[in-house]
């Protein structure tokens, strides 16, 4: 949500929190001298750091505040602005720091919602969109924003505005039906979004699998209830895999996953945001149970290109028309997401075919081969999560038993054993590299910080396939016993 400005690696929030810094310090002192060029557009804020809203909690609320980002012209220049125009609820009894950092919070809003720039022209026609990005605090803490880019209710060419809601819940397919309710209201009067949003304000957020349901009034149509169901799979309720296999085929998705598990710089190229937006959700979903650690910018806007330099690991997406921005495109993965596109990758470093062993290779695809074309986003997510769940219980599932407990005293990883350990032996490539890798290694800390309990949906998993092997082995060796 890195550049290493530091010699020291803190973290990949605290560099891409130096990385905006350090932007800011240069558009500042740029400023004189480049005041036709940026005048109109937005002081350059972080996608964070940004400070959460302490006097609003997301454990009891949907959401902290709705905005709405307005596009406008300034007549000195003929550009646009990104404004916040309505804002629900009103951020009231703060504190001057607090104060501040919810004002740099709202401004790199506003570079989010409109993320082309300035240079904008007044349309009859726009096909709405809807995309998210992720707001990180120096301290990891993540805010969520859902964005959708609309044409006002109106006649004659006007530009597009932006509705923006920030949530630490993460569930896109949840927020988009919000916005489909608020963009109804909005075609009758902004004053009628004000009641929605006070209702979902008021009402608790539903478990996974449940349903809350909110009672909304509509002058003409009369009360409405409105139902939010919250998937069961909580932690696929903000990933829809449909656009990313749509976008590439089984094969290329296999090299990306490639390039992904080994934490190199991955810039994905689309036109819509909203394509940019889901295909890099899916991606690092892929990595379930691990998460990615470093720079995860879903949408990079004009501004902010320069992050696309950072030496370290990244997942990028780039609107087309700033790909000539990507000055050194070697070193790293450019996928182009664009229908029929060829080459599908502008550049690779050429070893994406072979990172991950061939036998695992051939087991992912022939999973794949499950998907249905007219499957059901839940039905999709299960053949796909599971596949790429199962890749990583086979290499590196046997973990826990090479994590040694003493006492109350943290565990310590055996790295050679484990190593040792993976079977069959072509898997231990792989699992030497991927060992090196900061997401395995802070997931292995967690592990060593825990007590030696084999709870949690993973170990579930992990125990399951491992009885499965026992019976298998065992039953072989009875068919043997027999034949002798």
């Amino acid at each position: 949500m890195s550049h290493e400005f530091d010699t020291e690696d803190h973290g990949p929030v605290k560099r891409l929190s130096s990385m905006f810094s350090v932007l800011h310090e240069k558009f500042s002192r740029d400023r004189e001298e480049r005041e036709s060029a940026l005048a109109c557009q937005p002081n350059p804020a972080p996608s964070g750091p940004l400070a959460q809203d302490e006097a609003h909690p997301s454990s009891q609320f949907f959401f902290e505040y709705l905005v709405v980002v307005s596009l406008r012209h300034k007549k000195e220049d003929g550009l646009y602005e990104p404004q916040i125009t309505y804002q629900f609820p009103k951020q009231v009894d703060m504190g001057r720091s607090q104060r501040e950092k919810e004002e740099k919070s709202l401004k790199a809003i506003t570079l989010f919602c409109f993320p082309e720039g300035v240079n904008w022209a007044p349309l009859t026609e726009y096909h709405s969109e809807t995309f998210s990005f992720v707001l990180t605090e120096i301290d990891g803490s993540r805010r969520n924003g859902y964005c959708r880019r609309l044409l006002p209710h109106g006649n004659g060419a006007r530009p597009p505005e932006a509705y923006c809601i920030i949530s630490q819940v993460a569930c896109f397919g949840l927020f988009s039906k919000i916005f489909d309710e608020v963009e109804k209201r909005r075609q009758k009067s902004i004053a009628m979004i004000y009641p929605f949003m006070q209702s979902l304000r008021e009402a608790p957020f539903p478990a996974p699998g449940n349903t809350v349901q909110i009672k909304s009034f509509i002058p003409e149509s009369g009360t409405e209830i409105i139902s939010l169901t919250r998937p069961c799979d909580s932690w696929l309720e903000h990933v829809d895999f449909r656009l990313l296999f749509h976008c590439l085929s089984d094969q290329e998705v296999l090299r990306v996953f490639a390039s992904t598990v080994m934490e190199r710089r991955i810039i994905f190229i689309a036109d819509e945001l909203s394509t940019l937006s889901q295909v890099l959700h899916a991606v690092a979903a892929l990595l379930n149970p691990f998460t990615w650690q470093h720079t995860f910018i879903s949408i990079v806007p004009t501004v902010l290109m320069d992050v696309v330099m950072a030496p370290t690991p990244y997942l990028l997406g780039v609107q087309r028309n700033m790909l000539d921005h990507v000055d050194d495109q070697t070193d790293m993965l450019i996928v182009d997401l664009s229908a029929k596109a060829e080459p599908r990758f502008i550049t690779s470093i050429g070893d994406e075919d072979t990172i991950l062993p061939e036998r695992l290779q051939e087991e992912l695809l022939e999973a794949l081969c499950a998907k249905q074309e007219h499957s059901t986003p839940e039905e999709l997510n299960a053949v796909v999560s599971e596949a790429f769940l199962s890749f990583f219980i086979k290499t590196v599932g046997h973990f826990s038993a090479h994590v040694k407990h003493s006492g109350s005293q943290p565990g310590v990883f055996q790295k050679k054993s484990f190593c040792k350990a993976a079977e069959p032996r072509a898997y231990r490539h792989f699992v030497k590299n991927f060992i090196k890798t900061q997401m395995f290694d802070l997931f292995i800390q967690e592990v060593e910080r825990q007590p030696a309990s084999r709870e949690g949906f993973f170990y579930k998993k992990v125990a399951e396939y491992q009885d499965k092997k026992r019976k298998e082995k065992s039953k072989s060796g009875w068919v043997k016993g027999f034949k002798l």
